[in-house]
């Protein structure tokens, strides 16, 4: 009986507890932050691929370009912490027409330029020395961290001058903020079209530069209740 009357109290402070919270006054909206600046790096993701008929053979000619890239890439005072391969791979690839296996190597590096000055020259020699697959081209900031933060305060900011407008017609206030979403994605732009131009060009052995920067635009976007005073 005890046990009965103590679970009804409880179910009965619950259904108080929602009634209550249903009653509270509150505007809803949501807010956005845009940070825009220039990258100051570039990752590059950059594959050899080759082709062929022998394991051994395909192994052998993929190791010694990609042999020659790396060392490319040292020549050009990309410190060691700054590139990794990423994937090495073998893989048998069997023509059921011609009923004949073949096999593709492949070996990804992927550098992070933080001289961006250096990156019509370290692509142009990637191609050169055997990379005939370039993966990504993400431009990014090192300071990333601190602009998104920039970001999310400015979408807050936003989202209480849009709920202050909206109150101020009805001779009220906004209180505190009763719950905040994070709606944020991140987006690093990949400018597909520049790595077509500069695979073209550098298989024409033209000098052009093809590096055209522009700006990361950092977004944060948030849901905000705000309590009305």
């Amino acid at each position: 009986m005890k046990k009965l009357v103590l679970f009804l109290t409880i179910m009965f402070m619950t259904m108080s507890y929602g009634q209550e919270i249903k009653q509270i006054p509150l505007i809803n909206v949501n807010g956005e932050g845009k940070v825009k600046v220039a990258p100051d790096q570039v990752c590059i993701s950059a594959s050899v691929e080759t082709k062929g008929n022998n394991a051994k053979d395909v192994k052998k000619q993929n190791d010694e370009k990609m042999d020659a890239v790396l060392k490319f890439i040292k020549k050009m005072n990309i410190p060691t912490a700054d590139f990794k391969t990423k994937q090495v791979a073998l893989n048998p690839q069997y023509d059921y027409e011609k009923k004949k296996t073949s096999y593709n190597a492949t070996q990804t590096v992927e550098i992070v330029v933080k001289d961006l000055s250096k990156y019509d020259e370290l692509m142009e020699g990637l191609v050169q020395q055997g990379i005939n697959r370039i993966d990504r081209v993400s431009f990014e900031s090192s300071k990333l961290t601190q602009y998104e933060s920039e970001a999310r305060k400015l979408a807050m900011k936003d989202a209480k001058t849009k709920a202050e407008e909206y109150v101020s017609v009805l001779g009220q206030k906004v209180g505190k903020a009763f719950t905040i979403s994070d709606n944020s994605q991140i987006y690093r732009p990949q400018p597909m079209y520049m790595k077509a131009m500069a695979m073209d060009s550098m298989a024409a052995g033209a000098a052009n530069e093809t590096l055209a920067i522009g700006e990361i635009e950092i977004t944060a976007n948030v849901s905000v209740s705000f309590v009305l005073d």
